[in-house]
């Protein structure tokens, strides 16, 4: 059984990309049902020479967010 992961971020218009660590799988999807079902049929594309293969998908979502702090007086 084989895990892949995919480092997920989110666009600023509100869809998110996948991009596989391991292999060179790249998918992107709307909102975060849409890209579970993009990232699947992806990785069977990907893999269409052994159907038989079990294989585990972890989403990793990074977030990169920014903001101030006021002054500590």
């Amino acid at each position: 059984m084989d895990d892949l992961i995919f480092e997920v971020t989110q666009e600023a218009d509100g869809g998110f990309i996948a991009e596989c660590l391991t292999e060179t799988i790249v998918t992107h999807g709307d909102d975060w049902g849409s890209l579970k079902q993009a990232v699947s049929e992806a990785v069977r594309g990907f893999f269409f020479d052994a159907p038989e293969k079990i294989i585990n998908i972890r989403l990793h979502l990074v977030r990169d967010e920014a903001f101030a702090l006021a002054a500590l007086a």
